[in-house]
């Protein structure tokens, strides 16, 4: 059994988000494992820019509300307890609520080929993007 000690909480680069976001690195494997879980959280309005992973990502939403959409596809309002699963190379983004704070766990796992990263980002969600769904618009 090993105490994995707690890393400092990083803020979210403006590359990545769009407003005020934190998270916590809460594992990180090294190879020949590939998971990796961080938690994030969002300030209300704040978001992730569209991206996708390599291997898919699951979130679980632990407080507040959030919004994930799929590049094509309607938003979704997520509520604590919510889990979400986005497969391989789909497309999304995901933040809170307008008028809500919301945190999730973020899992996924590096593909364990160097040359393919973990997460390839693109470009920011614009506020209309954001603003698409009937409930916030």
């Amino acid at each position: 059994m090993e105490i994995l000690h707690k890393r400092p909480t990083s803020k979210g680069p403006a590359e990545w988000f769009t407003g005020d976001v934190w998270f916590d690195v809460i594992y990180a494997a090294t190879e020949p494992f590939r998971m990796r879980v961080n938690i994030v959280r969002f300030a209300p309005c704040s978001r992730t820019a569209w991206h996708r992973h390599a291997a898919g990502q699951t979130l679980h939403v632990t407080e507040g509300i959030g919004l994930v959409q799929s590049r094509g596809a309607e938003i979704v309002v997520m509520r604590p307890g919510d889990t979400v699963y986005t497969p391989p190379g789909e497309w999304h983004w995901h933040g809170a609520a307008p008028d809500h704070f919301m945190a999730h766990l973020a899992m996924w796992e590096s593909t364990g080929d160097p040359g393919v990263p973990e997460t390839e980002w693109g470009e920011q969600v614009t506020d209309e993007e954001y603003r698409a769904h009937p409930a916030i618009g």
